[in-house]
């Protein structure tokens, strides 16, 4: 993979495509893990003499300005860490983004606004993503990709726009890309995975992919209730998504090859979602009718803490149950708890998990690597080519 390191950016315009995805509520920044996970390639960038024009989504815009998707907050919070002004662009490629990149100067920085806001960002038309991917390429003379959380989409400022300058990878993708190989080449077993969270859709692929490398399995949150349905039973008014077959034929596969798929023993049930209700717990094979599962009990907890001891590769990838609300934190603080303890590798992998542990008061030093990434940690673990990094070669 070319680096930045590789490229001369003193005196250039610098595009630099990152992951400022963070989550917002009511307008303010919630976790800025994400942005403080870019400065080291931002800095480095600066220090060098480049001029930074920085772009990157934020939520699920259609393809239309959202005001409450704006990028605004970020610009405000990556100046404040910068220690400098770092101004932000009204549109993508218009006539206020061109301007202001024109009249960027070395070390300084300037954001774009929301790249979904324009349709060619995420356009499955390639003469239209083309075309957005050249007018960004025309703002810049360089391009630097650093947006670990988007090198599995196929979108312009990710796939495309590299083809199109000189390119190189920032330090933050280097960074994930070096702990993700340690849980795919020589793996120091025994090798955890311990994965939870919803879109239960999107990570039942990984699961089997991971019974054919990992010596343990755990599986909690959302994904323990499609498994638990799998086994016929009964899961009340808990959320079910994905496909009951599939996680069944992976019961069967983990049997036959002697992988422990661990389930959990108890469950934290209530009424509804809501902080003010009073979580009971019942054994796993039991939910109520009128119930849904939100969290792991106790004999749970336990059971996957002492696996996680025992091993001495770990990656999670998703909360045991909704740890945004109080009495359904204590299974995610768990196993946070647990993977802070472990003295071998451990990867949280995820913007949800890494949101959660930061909510839950550990910092990124606690853990091997705290990944920025979710959906591209999975893909990379199944063995996928992830269209941004392959645009980096």
């Amino acid at each position: 993979m070319r680096t930045m390191d590789d490229l001369e950016v003193a005196g250039k315009r610098v595009l630099l495509r990152l992951d400022l995805n963070v989550p917002l509520h009511g307008g303010l920044i919630a976790d800025d893990g994400k942005l403080r996970a870019c400065l080291p390639t931002l800095t480095e960038l600066l220090a060098r003499g480049a001029a930074v024009i920085a772009c990157s989504h934020l939520g699920r815009p259609p393809g239309t300005p959202d005001p409450a998707l704006s990028l605004g907050p970020v610009a405000v919070r990556l100046g404040e860490l910068l220690r400098q002004q770092v101004r932000l662009a009204a549109d993508t490629v218009g006539p206020a983004a061109r301007s202001a990149a024109g009249r960027l100067a070395p070390g300084q920085v300037l954001v774009l606004e929301n790249l979904r806001f324009n349709p060619g960002e995420t356009s499955k038309d390639e003469v239209e993503r083309g075309r957005f991917a050249d007018q960004l390429a025309a703002l810049a003379d360089v391009y630097v990709g650093d947006g670990f959380g988007a090198v599995h989409r196929r979108h312009a400022s990710v796939y495309d726009v590299p083809a199109r300058l000189p390119h190189g990878a920032g330090y933050l993708i280097q960074a994930e890309t070096a702990a993700l190989d340690r849980l795919t080449g020589n793996i120091s077993r025994p090798y955890a995975v311990v994965l939870g969270g919803a879109k239960v859709a999107d990570k039942l692929p990984v699961v089997g992919s991971l019974i054919t490398v990992a010596d343990q399995v755990v599986i909690g949150g959302a994904m323990a209730v499609t498994f638990l349905a799998a086994q016929g039973y009964p899961t009340g008014l808990s959320l079910l998504e994905g496909d009951i077959a599939t996680a069944r034929a992976y019961l069967e596969k983990a049997a036959k090859s002697g992988v422990d798929l661990v389930l959990p023993a108890d469950l934290v049930v209530a009424a509804r979602r809501d902080p003010d209700e009073h979580g009971e717990t019942v054994p796993s094979r039991a939910i109520p009718a009128d119930r849904m599962a939100l969290d792991i009990g106790p004999e749970t907890a336990c059971l996957f803490t002492e696996t996680i001891a025992a091993a001495r590769t770990i990656f999670w990838n998703g909360p045991m149950g909704v740890c945004e609300m109080d009495p359904f934190a204590l299974g995610t603080r768990a196993i946070a708890h647990a993977l802070a303890d472990s003295p071998g590798f451990t990867m949280v992998g995820g913007g949800d998990t890494a949101a959660a542990v930061h909510a839950l008061g550990f910092a990124d030093s606690a853990f091997g690597h705290v990944s920025t990434g979710g959906g591209a940690s999975l893909e990379y673990l199944e063995g996928k080519e992830l269209p941004g990094l392959a645009a980096l070669d």
